[in-house]
């Protein structure tokens, strides 16, 4: 017999708890694939957040120096 699927004349065949080990494995992959695309998602919104809060600094430091201004020139 030169089969390499056969030895000492009976059909190779996959026994319930390897199975149950790469069914484990594929979930396992899944559940990793599915938590890498939600912490990019994440990623991406404190990105967003990021920009957000230093154009709100921005924002708050304008209307500081504006005001200042606005006061110098009230003085002068």
């Amino acid at each position: 017999m030169t089969d390499d699927n056969r030895r000492y004349g009976f059909e190779a065949f996959d026994c319930a708890p390897a199975l149950r080990i790469e069914a484990n494995e594929r979930v396992m992959e899944l559940q990793f694939a599915s938590l890498k695309t939600r912490l990019d998602k994440i990623e991406m919104m404190m990105e967003r957040l990021e920009k957000r809060l230093w154009l709100t600094v921005y924002g708050v430091v304008a209307v500081i120096l504006a005001q200042a201004f606005q006061s110098i020139l009230q003085v002068g």
